[in-house]
């Protein structure tokens, strides 16, 4: 049996205003969203027309969890975000208010930008060479 991973977990204040900073400022889908309980929710995220490892939105629901938030990674980059249209996905992405920790620069294996989320994690959005 082969494995693939399924879902990462991102530590979030708010449900709802997580779905709209994904939604609204990156365009992602959202997959699923389903209750749990009052206070619990499945929340799955994915960039349009992705297949691949879905971005699991979890609320804090503890102090420590709730300290986590925006620094899962101790500052450094968390979640690669792959593109076959780097210059238009930065373009779009700056019009809607995303903040580039890092501009695009050409290496040898492809084109990088780096980019916070609305908690401050750290994103690299990759253009590799094909």
């Amino acid at each position: 049996m082969g494995q693939e991973l399924a879902h990462i977990a991102l530590v979030v204040d708010d449900y709802d205003r997580a779905i709209a900073w994904y939604s609204q400022k990156l365009g992602f889908d959202l997959v699923e969203d389903t209750s749990l309980s009052p206070e619990k929710r499945w929340v799955l995220m994915a960039p349009k027309g992705s297949s691949g490892c879905r971005l699991l939105l979890a609320r804090a629901a503890s102090p420590d969890q709730l300290a986590a938030i925006g620094d899962q990674s101790g500052g450094r980059v968390f979640l690669f975000l792959h593109t076959d249209d780097h210059e238009g996905d930065v373009a779009r992405m700056k019009g809607n208010g995303v903040e580039f920790a890092r501009e695009p620069e050409v290496q040898p294996w492809g084109i990088v930008a780096v980019f916070k989320d609305l908690y401050g994690n750290l994103w690299d959005l990759i253009q590799p060479n094909r």
